[in-house]
């Protein structure tokens, strides 16, 4: 294979990419602008797509070594009533969704990527600039510890995410939609052990609570640019909101302050054009995901099996042209897109003007549960847990 790729991002799309095309002999440095992946990612999902891809890729011991949440159904509590939303089994060959920590993947590949001698790791180094000849871009300005410096590749691949850094200096605009709900995530104490796992608990609010050892990553869902508002009204109410919909979290939310809550600024945004001549972006870069679903990692990992494969079609990055970044566009952007439409539809129901749409009765709800809500969940599964167009490792 003909030439060298600098990857910008060390998240799961750069570092994916950066394994694959090791694994096949390209000259590969991947530039990660922290010192370390220690870091509470928002992303810890991983869906069956992402579980095939490593396993093919011979890491499944090392993934499972490292402590997870393993689930093969998705449940919801709606006015105290639980509903199974969505059933794994058609999805992908390993049929389940694992919650860990992203730093925990990320390292796993890292090592991963280490074993062959044409990866480059860089940490605490990152792109500030591009490199050109011309119309094409060559190369990637960077800082790192030793200062500032230059990375010279004949693809630059942009994975730094939805603020990045490689797309403003290509000059590639971000198109954004309108999302009517921003995110507070926090931390609470699990003490609920033996209890069935829950993702949503809908009530007057709607609360996610991702199950990890020990603590439930817990988010709970505002009106856009409402937290300075739910702080006004005080910890204890917003302690109030959350016990109400997910009373389980009842014994730790209590140690839970305003320090600890994080806020997501929820956003849905698409690049029109992904590439130019030696460059392209892939994951967040190309197309900042919502937190609905939980797919943002499964997306950014299938734009780089997209990507590594055209690139070793091609002959390798030194034949990388226009034509070849933009088959990988077209391939990934109507995924993408219509993945981004179902988010915004749920964006709107429970975004809505006036709050979440009025429940219905507990005893329809039973009955839904026990009748027609029992044909539905393989095929949600499905929608969740695969995505549109899931790639596979076949080159």
């Amino acid at each position: 294979m003909e030439g060298s790729v600098c990857v910008a991002g060390g998240g799961p799309a750069g570092m994916v990419l950066g394994l694959l095309l090791a694994r096949a002999g390209v000259e590969v440095t991947v530039l990660e602008s922290h010192d370390d992946f220690l870091r509470d990612f928002r992303g810890d999902t991983i869906h069956p797509p992402t579980l095939d891809l490593l396993r093919d890729l011979g890491l499944g011991e090392r993934i499972e070594a490292v402590p997870h949440t393993s689930l093969r159904t998705l449940e919801v509590v709606v006015d105290g009533v639980r509903l199974r939303a969505a059933d794994l089994r058609w999805s992908g060959r390993s049929h389940e969704i694992w919650l860990m920590p992203q730093w925990d993947l990320l390292d796993v590949l890292a090592e991963a990527g280490r074993a062959y001698p044409s990866f480059t790791l860089h940490m605490g180094t990152r792109a500030t600039g591009l490199v050109r000849d011309g119309e094409r871009v060559v190369g990637v300005e960077v800082e790192g510890p030793d200062g500032p410096g230059r990375v010279l590749a004949d693809l630059v691949v942009g994975a730094d995410g939805r603020r990045s850094s490689v797309r403003d200096a290509a000059g590639l605009e971000l198109a954004e939609d309108g999302v009517p709900v921003d995110v507070l995530w926090f931390r609470v104490d699990r003490d609920d052990e033996g209890l069935p796992d829950t993702l949503g608990n809908v009530g007057r609010d709607l609360v996610v609570t991702i199950p990890r050892i020990g603590y439930h990553q817990t988010a709970l869902l505002i009106p856009k640019g409402g937290f300075d508002q739910v702080r006004a009204e005080g910890v204890e109410r917003f302690r109030d909101r959350v016990v109400a919909v997910a009373p389980f979290l009842a014994p730790g939310i209590g140690r839970v302050t305003f320090d600890d809550v994080s806020l997501l600024d929820v956003r849905i945004g698409w690049a029109p054009r992904w590439h130019r001549p030696g460059v392209l972006l892939i994951g967040d870069a190309a197309h900042p995901m919502s937190p609905v679903f939980g797919v943002g990692i499964n997306y950014a990992v299938q734009d780089a099996v997209a990507t590594a494969r055209a690139v070793l079609a091609a002959g390798g990055p030194a034949y990388a042209d226009e034509c070849v970044l933009a088959a990988v566009q077209r391939r990934r952007y109507l995924p993408v897109r219509g993945m981004q439409q179902m988010q915004r539809v749920v964006h709107a129901v429970i975004g809505r003007r006036g709050g979440l749409p009025a429940l219905p009765p507990r005893p329809l709800l039973h009955l839904a549960a026990a009748g027609p809500l029992r044909l539905t969940p393989p095929l949600v599964g499905r929608f969740v847990g695969s995505g549109f167009r899931p790639e596979r490792l076949d080159f």
